[in-house]
């Protein structure tokens, strides 16, 4: 899919509502060959039109897929169908499809109420000449045709200096040079909005990263497996890594995980096993959803001990 790259909009922004960075875990469900499958994944940002995020698996653009998340403190989760825009990799846009009005406006109640950070004005349209009304194509090259104040339709003022047309202030060198000039404002205004969007997206990537460092907190109470393991709501099974299929290697990985207050894995460490499958399980884990543990009725960051098992 790597196809989707070629796909980036390299002009100018033609968002017209503000997208904010948000970092929540998602459901995309895709339905392929008649069976529906469910891909994990965490947002990156979202607005009323789309949002985007990096998945655990590939989309393929043009799917139509449907889209659970929860934005607290909005109690219902958000659940629409969307499109998919854009893919690279793990990396997709998504378009929503069908978004009610009373969920648009929980996404500006909730960007209210959490005062969510939006993301730079380059997100948004403006374009000085879009922003203007001003627009682009036919209608702006007559504008820049037609005669300012003070010159008549010959392009020369109303005392007729600067008449002639082989003079170096003739009309037509002076539309010109002003042609030359329009050409490469826009060759920098495209290439300073390409290297922000690609800014954006290294920072947005580089803070899902941070996020899950920085929110390792000290846990509070170390808890049973069997305790966590009722409170688990979303599992992603591991994938048999190739090498270790080829070398025959099986058996149970045990690794102590911490768990924050979202129900989210915030760090992971394996006790055991041969560093194939420890990686393994890590991948899958990484994408395990748990219900909030709670001390004295408020969420609480836990540690606990989770066994992932590997057999041909």
């Amino acid at each position: 899919m790597a196809a989707g790259a070629s796909n980036r909009w390299t002009g100018p922004s033609r968002r017209r509502v503000p997208r904010y960075r948000v970092q929540t875990p998602l459901d995309v469900t895709i339905l392929r060959s008649g069976a529906s499958d469910t891909v994990p994944g965490r947002s990156l940002n979202l607005c009323e039109r789309g949002i985007a995020a990096m998945m655990a698996g590939e989309l393929a653009e043009g799917e139509t897929v449907g889209i659970e998340l929860l934005l607290p403190p909005l109690a219902e989760p958000l659940r629409t169908r969307a499109q998919v825009r854009y893919q690279d990799k793990l990396r997709c846009g998504l378009e929503f499809i069908g978004l009610t009005a009373e969920q648009r406006g929980g996404i500006r109640d909730w960007a209210r109420i959490t005062k969510a950070e939006p993301e730079s004005s380059s997100g948004l349209v403006s374009h000085p000449e879009l922003a203007a009304g001003q627009g682009t194509g036919p209608a702006r090259e007559k504008r820049a045709s037609e005669p300012g104040p003070g010159q008549s339709s010959a392009g020369i003022d109303s005392s007729g200096a600067g008449s002639g047309s082989g003079g170096s202030g003739s009309p037509a060198r002076k539309r010109g040079t002003g042609w030359i000039l329009l050409l490469t404002v826009a060759a920098i205004a495209v290439a300073a909005f390409w290297w922000k969007w690609n800014r954006a997206w290294a920072e947005l990537e580089a803070g899902l990263n941070a996020q899950q460092t920085a929110t390792a907190e000290k846990p509070q109470a170390q808890v049973p497996a069997e305790v966590m393991q009722k409170l688990l709501v979303h599992r992603v099974e591991p994938a048999y890594p190739p090498q270790a299929r080829k070398e025959k290697l099986e058996g149970i990985v045990a690794l102590d995980i911490v768990v924050g207050r979202d129900g989210s894995v915030l760090s992971m460490r394996p006790l055991n096993g041969p560093d194939v499958l420890a990686r393994a399980a890590m991948d899958a884990l990484r994408w395990w959803k748990f219900e909030p543990y709670r001390l004295n009725g408020e969420p609480a960051v836990v540690e606990t001990t989770v066994a992932v098992e590997f057999k041909k």
